[in-house]
C-alpha cells in the first residue's frame, strides 16, 4: 500500500488510458479472463500495475526490434540474466504493453519457483506455467506466445565474471517449435546483469543445501541499471526435421538460435546505455 501511494505521488503510474487499451486487446485475446493453467486477467492487470514503474521508470527499459513481431504466436528464446530473473518480468512487461497488439507471454519457470506458495500463485496469474515440453505444446497449439529461457538456472546465477557469457542451451524449446511448427523469436536482454554487479555464486555450496543457487554479494538491492531488450527476426525451422529427431540433428539448430541471441547481445553491449556498474573495470 505504501509503495502504491508513493508511486502514485509522483506520477509514475501507467495511465488509465494505456491500461484502459491494453486491457481491451487483453480481453479479446482472452474471453474467458483465465484459463487452466491459472492465468487470471484481473491479477495480471494488477500486476502491470505494480510492474510498471519498475519497468519505465526504475530500470527504464527500452526495446529494439518491435517491427519483427507480427500477431502469431512464438516460442520467444531468451538469453537469462539478472540473479533474480528480473529479465523475465521485463520482457513480458513490454509484451503487454509495447508489442502490438499486446499479449501476455506464458512464462517457462522452473520447477523450484512454483514451490514458493504466495508468489507461484501471484507468476501463474500473469502468465507463469510450470517449464515442461507438455504445458508449452498445448499452450502453443492454443496459439499462445511462451518465453523460455534455455540455459535454466546457469543462466541467471552466474558470477560477475562469466557475465554475458552464453550458458549451453537445452533442446526443449527448438522440439517444442518443430512439434507446433512454431517460429522462435530470438531476443536478448542487456542491462540485468549490472542489477546487481558483483556476485559470486557458491556453487559448492548450494549443491550442498541442495538450492538451484547461492549468490554471495556486497548487496542484495536490485541496483537501478538501464535495461535493453533487443528482438531478433523470427527464425523458421526447416520443414523435414521433426521433432524427435536424434540430438545431435537438433543441436545443429540450437546453436544457429544461440549464435543469434549472442550476436544480439553483442549489438546490445555496444548501444547500451552508462551506467557505473558497466565502465571499464566493473563489468
Amino acid at each position: 500500500m505504501v509503495f502504491k501511494k508513493l508511486i502514485k505521488e509522483l506520477g509514475l503510474n501507467i495511465s488509465e488510458e494505456q491500461i484502459s487499451e491494453i486491457m481491451g486487446h487483453l480481453q479479446q485475446r482472452y474471453p474467458d479472463g483465465e484459463d487452466p493453467w491459472g492465468l487470471n486477467l484481473k491479477q495480471a492487470e494488477s500486476t502491470l500495475k505494480v510492474v510498471w514503474p519498475l519497468y519505465k521508470h526504475y530500470f527504464k527499459t527500452r526495446i529494439f526490434g518491435q517491427e519483427n513481431v507480427a500477431d502469431e504466436p512464438y516460442i520467444i528464446i531468451s538469453n537469462h540474466s539478472g540473479q533474480i530473473a528480473i529479465d523475465g518480468m521485463l520482457i513480458s512487461t513490454a509484451f503487454a504493453s509495447e508489442i502490438k497488439p499486446p499479449r501476455i507471454l506464458r512464462s517457462m519457470v522452473d520447477r523450484f519457483f512454483t514451490a514458493l506458495p504466495w508468489i507461484a500463485t501471484a507468476a501463474a496469474g500473469g502468465g507463469a506455467v510450470l517449464g515442461d515440453r507438455q504445458n508449452g505444446h498445448n499452450l502453443l497449439t492454443r496459439g499462445q506466445s511462451i518465453l523460455a529461457f534455455p540455459e535454466g538456472v546457469t543462466g541467471v546465477a552466474k558470477s560477475t565474471k562469466d557475465y554475458y557469457e552464453l550458458q549451453k542451451f537445452t533442446h526443449g524449446f527448438l522440439r517444442m517449435a518443430l512439434s507446433t511448427r512454431t517460429k522462435i523469436l530470438p531476443l536478448a536482454v542487456v542491462g540485468c546483469e549490472e542489477i546487481f554487479p558483483w556476485v559470486y555464486q557458491a556453487k559448492g555450496l548450494s549443491k550442498f543445501l541442495g538450492t538451484p543457487a547461492l549468490p554471495i554479494s556486497p548487496l542484495y538491492l536490485p541496483l537501478p541499471s538501464p535495461v535493453d531488450i533487443h528482438i531478433g527476426q523470427p527464425i523458421e525451422l526447416p520443414e523435414g526435421l521433426s521433432a524427435d529427431a536424434p540430438d545431435r540433428e537438433i543441436e545443429v539448430y540450437v546453436q544457429q538460435v544461440k549464435k543469434e541471441i549472442q550476436y544480439l547481445i553483442e549489438q546490445g553491449l555496444q548501444k547500451r546505455r552508462p551506467f557505473f556498474a558497466n565502465q571499464k573495470g566493473n563489468i
